[in-house]
């Protein structure tokens, strides 16, 4: 079902998350898949490296700098005018993660949560975007969310998430968009086969990323940047590293003054 904007909005206000159907095709779908599941192997081994890997498994972020289909998604992001309008100006991309759920597989996103601490009583801080790559069902264990929770201050008990929580189930190349606050979790994947989804956080400018994007990625992919691609990853929100560097006109300025 195609909403329009007043629908968009609407259902974004009180119950905190909408689906865009069929946003991506099936080659972008699969391109996305098998370059998740390689940006996957690398960061396992760098948490099971540095001893991190327990409760981990089938949860991977910054997912990024490698040039492939992961990196081109964010030049030239899915539903950018949605994110804009849902904040009402700018925003960076403040982690970009994957979810490759495995059959009996459980982690930390398990556990009911939201995804920024900060009760903003309103003020629209942060936006989560699910990417479906595979199809999202109640049997491979589709991602469960507190539709309205994101207007309630405390977190709901443990039963009250059980029992009134939904699934949100969707077809691979599905795109959701869901308050931060939101409280959200996975859920049990039962079947036989893996379940890959995308995670992507959004936020106003002025927050600091999980990431310093411009620093993780290779000084020599900067120029091959496109524009949308440049705002996402902060390179229009930096801070002066010396009092030289803030003391300049507003086109030299390393936090663009349309960034606020």
């Amino acid at each position: 079902m195609t909403l329009d904007q007043s629908q968009i909005d609407e259902q974004m206000r009180t119950l905190g998350w909408v689906r865009f159907e069929g946003v991506l095709d099936a080659d972008h779908v699969a391109a996305l898949g098998r370059d998740a599941e390689a940006v996957y192997a690398e960061r396992r081994m760098v948490q099971v490296r540095n001893g991190v890997a327990a409760n981990m498994e089938g949860a991977a972020h910054h997912a990024l700098g490698l040039g492939n289909s992961l990196d081109r998604l964010v030049g030239d992001m899915p539903l950018m005018d949605q994110i804009e309008h849902y904040f009402g100006g700018k925003t960076i991309l403040l982690n970009f993660g994957m979810t490759l759920h495995p059959p009996g597989g459980t982690n930390y996103t398990h556990k009911p949560h939201r995804d920024i601490r900060t009760w903003s009583n309103g003020f629209r801080l942060s936006l989560n975007m699910l990417v479906m790559l595979d199809d999202f069902t109640i049997e491979n264990g589709a991602t469960r969310l507190l539709e309205g929770s994101h207007r309630v201050k405390d977190m709901p008990s443990a039963d009250h998430f059980s029992q009134h929580a939904i699934s949100l189930t969707g077809r691979a190349g599905d795109i959701i968009l869901f308050d931060s606050l939101a409280v959200h979790s996975a859920a049990p994947n039962r079947s036989a086969a893996l379940r890959r989804g995308l995670t992507l956080c959004f936020g106003r400018p002025f927050m600091k990323p999980h990431m310093d994007w411009p620093r993780f990625l290779p000084v020599e992919t900067h120029s091959g940047l496109t524009p949308t691609a440049r705002q996402l990853l902060g390179f229009h929100a930096r801070v002066p590293t010396s009092v030289e560097d803030y003391y300049q006109p507003p086109e030299n300025w390393a936090f663009k003054a349309d960034q606020i």
